[in-house]
């Protein structure tokens, strides 16, 4: 069993609130967990309404497989969404 992880870190520049963060955070959430079943969830920045913290597993049976979902997965959150993915770790 192999496993991958990401962090991704967005910035929003045109979210004036919390409300409008939320909004953004469950729009590419949803996206990505019905595309890719896969685990996705704000873990860090969550009363900084400018700012959001992206967490992100894979669980595979080839290491291969885990990196080029994961991969896949960053590359479509940072085209389906307003925000600038500014960090990936």
């Amino acid at each position: 069993m192999y496993i991958e992880s990401a962090k991704l870190i967005f910035f929003i520049p045109h979210a004036n609130s919390l409300k409008e963060k939320r909004q953004i955070r469950r729009s590419i959430v949803d996206k990505t967990q019905r595309r890719f079943n896969v685990s996705v969830a704000e873990v860090d920045t969550q009363d900084i309404h400018k700012t959001l913290t992206i967490g992100i597993a894979v669980v595979s049976g080839d290491a291969a497989h885990a990196q080029n979902s994961l991969n896949e997965i960053i590359r479509f959150m940072e085209e389906n969404t307003d925000a600038e993915l500014t960090t990936v770790e």
